[in-house]
């Protein structure tokens, strides 16, 4: 029975080629090295983010899937949608100098700036009005003679 991409690694000498000619890895090593499930790579793969190679059963990602899993880790981490990973990751082929790319990830960046600055103001406005309360319902438990600390 060959191994299958559920099963865990597949042995080197069962790897397909990257087209590339470079190392090739397998569902198993990628959710590994990034923390993901299978069943994420399964979904990027639906969602047209990566394309890997099949050898069978096995799935085969190159280090072209490699390197757009590693974007698309960094991408939700900042908080980006898929949608928009999407795009960005598929401007990388329409022009080999990456200025659309880099113009719409300037674009994401902005926004993503932009809201983070909102979002910081509003903590910031929620932690003053917090504090207020707090320092009001210690002076009214202290004015009553009770320990605010108390237990």
């Amino acid at each position: 029975m060959a191994p299958d991409d559920k099963d865990g690694p597949v042995p080197d000498s069962m790897k397909a080629p990257s087209p590339e000619g470079g190392r090739t890895y397998t569902i198993s090593e990628l959710a590994e090295e990034f923390g993901l499930t299978a069943r994420t790579l399964r979904f990027y793969e639906d969602e047209g983010l990566v394309t890997p190679g099949r050898d069978g059963q096995n799935r085969v990602y190159t280090h072209r899937d490699r390197a757009r899993v590693m974007l698309i880790c960094r991408g939700k981490r900042l908080g980006f949608s898929i949608g928009e990973i999407k795009k960005f990751v598929d401007l990388y082929d329409v022009d080999e100098a990456q200025v659309e790319q880099m113009r719409y990830a300037h674009q994401l960046a902005r926004q993503r700036i932009d809201q983070l600055e909102q979002q910081l103001r509003d903590v910031r406005q929620t932690l003053k009005e917090l504090t207020d309360i707090d320092n009001q319902i210690v002076a009214h438990l202290r004015h009553q003679g009770v320990d605010p600390e108390g237990a």
